[in-house]
């Protein structure tokens, strides 16, 4: 594994989260994965981060865990999703170096992090770059999506944005509200039981998908709480490799 720095020019501001490189050792598919762990943008989950490299790089692909700002540190919107634009950037600008092509890169996140991997989906066009900043797909666990009403998370949306935003700030981190064709395909999973961010973050986003007719590939699980990652009896990351390999391979 190497650790390298993402680094994002935009006006004043630098962006240099830190990426940890997990690069396969035989079987590479071309494939890289840009993950952002969950912890409800307070933490970052290493069974969503350096879970997931673990397991994808077995299966050939490149995994490439990022350590994005939070709000304890006293980070809001928007330096996370810079931090992931940052990450897009650097990773792209030196995909042959891993083994990537730079048309298979992709972003994953859980809970927070499916909020910032589908944010990077939604607004990559919002910042310019000397590489494309659009991700290839984007896997979508558990996502925080929705960022007002009944079904948000609101401490994620608290820790993104801080107390009392602007109307229209939380509109602009609303996912489902930023679709659009230039969307990249995404696989998405959720569970019926899940207490934490519910399940109709994943079903009003695919619905959104679905009306612009973004490809997509949607898993609803009848069992299973909040944050499994890969600890669950339903194997969703089996259907995820079909999916990547199945456009890809």
């Amino acid at each position: 594994m190497e650790i390298i720095e993402g680094r994002l020019k935009n006006g004043t501001t630098d962006s240099a989260p830190k990426i940890e490189c997990w690069v396969p050792e035989d079987n590479h598919t071309g494939i890289g994965i840009i993950i952002f762990p969950g912890g409800g943008y307070q933490g970052l989950a290493e069974h969503e981060g350096k879970g997931y490299a673990e397991y994808f790089v077995k299966h050939g692909i490149a995994c490439f865990v990022v350590t994005y700002r939070l709000a304890p540190a006293g980070y809001h919107h928007p330096a996370m999703l810079e931090d992931a634009l940052s990450a897009i950037e650097t990773i792209r600008a030196n995909a042959a170096d891993f083994g990537v092509a730079p048309n298979k890169l992709g972003v994953m996140g859980s809970s927070a992090g499916g909020h910032l991997a589908a944010h990077a989906l939604v607004a990559w066009d919002k910042y310019e770059s000397d590489v494309s900043l659009r991700p290839d797909f984007g896997v979508l666990c558990y996502p925080v999506i929705l960022a007002s009403g009944k079904n948000a998370h609101q401490g994620s949306i608290r820790n993104l944005l801080g107390d009392d935003p602007l109307p229209e700030l939380v509109e602009s981190v609303s996912c489902e509200k930023q679709i659009s064709e230039n969307t990249p395909p995404c696989f998405v999973w959720h569970t019926c039981e899940d207490n934490g961010v519910p399940v109709e973050n994943s079903m009003i986003f695919a619905s959104v998908l679905r009306k612009y007719g973004v490809a997509f590939e949607l898993h609803l699980y009848t069992k299973g709480g909040h944050g499994l990652g890969l600890r669950s009896e339903f194997r969703w990351e089996t259907d995820c490799l079909r999916w990547l390999k199945e456009m890809f391979v």
